[in-house]
């Protein structure tokens, strides 16, 4: 039972991400509208708990389920399946920087044609997602294996030099440290007063990465050891003053972006609607769906406001600049209000 429980939530996972490499292998059916689609289908994704799994289309159309006029799940879908077939194309080869060009002539289209494509499917570049596969295999095996070393080589890396060179960016602490879910690893902190509200500050040697807003220092507390929650803690207050000045400075008015070094983990995906953030200017607003746009798809609206919502770094990654279409500020994790005051004050310069 457990097992077939970890299925569906694997299976929903990849309905989430429209996972191209998902397509063909199961087909899920939405009970409110009686319509059953590919996991990869561009309509709005239901509620979770509206939805069912199924082998194949003919097995939900036994259950009474109707085929997507949208997606088609019954027919072929030649871009679907091309993409597929380049996705399997770069799994196959971790151990290689594939050239674009080898992966569209791959799976017969243009470059420029493949690449569009791709990114409109998946939401990320197809060396973003060479790059998330190989990395997300060694945080699988850390999980499981005794060694590191082991681990690497099974990711298809030809030697460990070639995966310690982006295991900072990407895991964004030591392979040793994530396999042991961050135990050992040092995260010091401080907190401190501003005008809206009480911050904490928390970084690594790396650099900063967490930082949240509340109204009481227990807040703030809880909330980082609940994102850490295997990391060693110690307070450091002088060892963070550079850091807690640039905070304090920017809410000030006195900058008009913090400027600090990172250290936090993202997926391909969060990492390019992350940029796309750091790309707003101070007082200005984009809302989720024009950032999908920009990432290729406005079906990836959702995507987008689940990777502002887990955002490690308010202020420095500034998600309170994403909005709603209509102009509405919502959906900020440190609040509404914090989020209206913040924009003001970068508007105003005070």
């Amino acid at each position: 039972m457990q097992t077939q429980a970890n299925e569906q939530v694997e299976r929903w996972q990849l309905v989430l991400e429209r996972d191209p490499l998902a397509d063909g292998q199961f087909v899920y059916a939405v009970r409110s509208t009686g319509v059953y689609c590919r996991p990869t289908c561009p309509s709005r994704r239901p509620n979770a708990n509206q939805v069912e799994f199924f082998e194949t289309p003919q097995e939900a159309e036994r259950a009474g389920y109707r085929s997507c006029r949208r997606c088609n799940p019954q027919g072929a879908r030649p871009s679907a399946e091309a993409i597929a077939a380049a996705c399997r194309y770069l799994k196959e080869h971790l151990d290689c920087r594939v050239a674009l060009s080898d992966i569209a002539q791959h799976v017969k289209l243009s470059p420029f044609h493949f690449q569009r494509l791709f990114k409109q499917q998946t939401g990320v570049s197809p060396r973003e997602y060479h790059a998330s596969l190989r990395n997300g295999k060694v945080r699988s095996s850390l999980r499981q294996s005794a060694s590191v070393t082991e681990s690497v080589y099974d990711a298809g890396f030809s030697s460990s030099s070639r995966f310690y060179e982006s295991a900072g960016r990407d895991l964004g602490m030591s392979p040793s440290a994530w396999r042991k879910g961050g135990q050992g690893v040092e995260v010091r902190f401080t907190t401190f007063s501003s005008p809206f509200g009480r911050i904490v500050v928390a970084a690594t040697d790396k650099g900063v990465c967490f930082l949240a807003l509340a109204e009481h220092d227990k807040e703030l507390e809880a909330a980082l050891r609940c994102e850490l929650p295997a990391a060693q803690f110690f307070r450091d207050d002088a060892a963070l003053a550079a850091y807690r000045d640039v905070i304090a400075g920017y809410l000030a008015g006195a900058t008009p972006q913090p400027d600090l070094p990172l250290d936090i983990r993202a997926t391909a995906f969060q990492a390019q609607v992350w940029k796309i953030l750091r790309s707003i200017a101070p007082g200005q607003t984009r809302a989720y769906s024009d950032i999908a746009l920009e990432l290729g798809d406005v079906n990836l609206t959702r995507a987008v406001a689940r990777a502002c919502a887990s955002n490690p770094v308010p202020l420095v990654i500034p998600c309170h600049r994403v909005v709603g279409k209509s102009g509405k500020l919502t959906g900020y994790r440190w609040g509404v209000a914090r989020k209206e005051k913040l924009l003001a004050r970068e508007r105003d310069g005070r």
